[in-house]
This record gives structure tokens, C-alpha cells and sequence, in this order.
């Protein structure tokens, strides 16, 4: 999907939501274990709730690696079964990839070729030569960290050089001799709030991935407000807050999905109103 589809998706369901599908077996109704491939079925659930709200689907490559070849036939059912019946829902893998070169000109392969997703997690920090294989491919995205939503992120990314540049932004300075708004993107967590103004000091045009509304605390108003662009540049991603609403066995399935399409509804909500204000 190249960003002027992308674009048309968001201002045409007045969203930019992104849904992420990280699945913990622990946390999913009790019903659902006894389907044949517990994971699939769920995440069959969550997306047939949500699609009327988003725009994508964010698959967290561990939580199916984990589970070994039923995760990763899991995940390669949710590919297919989005492709089938939502196919104008932008799809990134959240991998986190990055290697020297030929690693990843064959992480790019899986992920670009053999799944045909749109856009990838990708870690800057073994340069150039492990972030250019995934920028190959037409209408492909890389979505490289830049600022993060964990508490962690501040070990590295806020460090300055002598002239008081943040490393984070030193990624997007330099990466943008790579790539350009049409096939990358920037991880920025929502819970760095006033952060993004910075950020978009150095990348005014790029499209952010949000990760860190709702469960993790961010604001959605504050993204909105230091982050959104003409054409949006935003995707949020909410993952904990939509796919588990309530208790695992608090009702049958049919309410189950009912309160995940409410989450998702009432986000979007949200959102359509910021894209009226700006």
C-alpha cells in the first residue's frame, strides 16, 4: 500500500487506528482454547470486531514464535484471512528486524515476498547496509525505532553528543539519507508526549507509528496535538485495551466481541474529531 492509499483509508473511515494482535493464550476467553488453533480463532474475533474502526493490523512476531509452527501457522492464517476479507487494512509485521546486510535482504524476503505484508519493524542501530534491503521493495514501508514507548528508552536514546543532539534524533536525521515518506516510518511511543514536537522539528512529513495508548498510558490529545499532519502521519496503535476489554469469562463470545468493537469504536471516535480540528 503505497501513503496515498494509506491516506485515502484514513480520511475515508475517519480513523488511524491500528490494532495491535499480540496474543498472550493466558489473557484470551477459556472458550477459545478449545478451538483447534486458539490463537487464529481469536484473532479471527478481534478483527472481524474492529475492521469498521481501523485502518491496520499490527501482528507481534513474538507472542506467535513463541508457540513454535502452531504460532507462526497462526499467524500466517490471521495474514491470509485479513488479505480474504479486509483487504484494503494495511498490515505492518512487528519484528524488529535488522542485520547485516544478506540477514537482512532475507528478513526482507519473509516479510515483503513470502507474507506480502506492507511494512515492517525495523532496528536502526547496525546502520545503513541493515536498514537498505527492506527499502527495495515498491510500496513497501520500514518502520524504524525511534523513540520508544518503555521506560528503558531513556538508557539510549535521549543520550547527547557534544553538540546536544539526541541519539534519536541522530536516527532520524541520518536515516533519512536512506528512505523518504513514501516508504519509511518512525516508531514514536505515545507516552513521550510533548517529545513529538522535536520529533517532527526533524521529520515534519513522515508518518508515525504510536504505539503506548491506553494501557500504557499515553494521550491520545497529546499525540494529536504535537504529531498530526496535514495528512494525518499518525497510526496509533492500541493493542492490551482493546483485545482483552474485560475479564476473560466475564460473558459469552458474542459479548466478548461486542466490548472489543466498543473499545475500538470509542477510539475512533476520538480520532475522527482530532482529523475535524485540524
Amino acid at each position: 500500500m503505497n501513503r496515498e492509499e494509506l491516506v485515502k483509508q484514513i480520511f475515508s473511515k475517519k480513523s488511524f487506528l491500528c490494532v495491535g494482535l499480540d496474543i498472550d493464550l493466558k489473557k484470551i476467553p477459556t472458550q477459545m482454547l478449545q478451538e483447534d488453533e486458539p490463537i487464529f480463532a481469536f484473532n479471527k474475533m478481534i478483527i472481524d470486531a474492529t475492521a469498521p474502526y481501523c485502518v491496520a493490523y499490527k501482528p507481534n512476531l513474538a507472542f506467535y514464535e513463541c508457540y513454535g509452527i502452531k504460532g507462526m501457522m497462526a499467524f500466517e492464517h490471521t495474514i491470509e484471512y485479513i488479505k480474504k476479507f479486509y483487504p484494503t487494512h494495511f498490515i505492518i509485521a512487528d519484528a524488529k528486524r535488522g542485520d547485516i546486510g544478506n540477514t537482512s535482504t532475507m528478513y526482507a524476503k519473509t516479510f515483503f515476498e513470502e507474507y506480502n505484508l506492507d511494512a515492517l519493524t525495523v532496528a536502526p542501530y547496525m546502520g545503513e547496509d541493515s536498514v537498505k534491503p527492506f527499502l527495495e521493495y515498491k510500496d513497501k514501508w520500514v518502520v524504524l525505532l525511534a523513540l520508544t514507548s518503555n521506560k528503558g528508552s531513556h538508557d539510549f536514546q535521549l543520550m547527547e553528543d557534544r553538540d546536544g543532539e539526541r541519539l534519536f534524533e541522530k536516527v532520524l536525521r541520518k536515516s533519512q539519507e536512506w528512505g523518504n515518506e513514501e516508504n519509511m516510518m518512525y516508531v514514536v511511543g505515545a507516552t513521550q508526549g510533548k517529545m513529538f514536537k522535536d520529533i517532527r522539528k526533524v521529520a515534519p512529513h513522515h508518518f508515525l507509528l504510536v504505539p503506548g495508548v491506553g494501557a500504557q498510558g499515553g494521550s491520545l490529545s497529546e499525540v494529536c496535538r504535537y504529531g498530526m499532519t496535514k495528512d494525518c502521519g499518525l497510526l496509533v496503535n492500541s493493542s492490551r485495551g482493546i483485545l482483552y476489554p474485560c475479564e476473560k469469562d466475564a460473558g459469552s463470545m458474542e459479548q466478548y466481541a461486542s466490548l472489543v468493537a466498543g473499545k475500538a469504536e470509542e477510539l475512533q471516535q476520538e480520532m475522527a474529531k482530532e482529523l475535524e480540528m485540524r
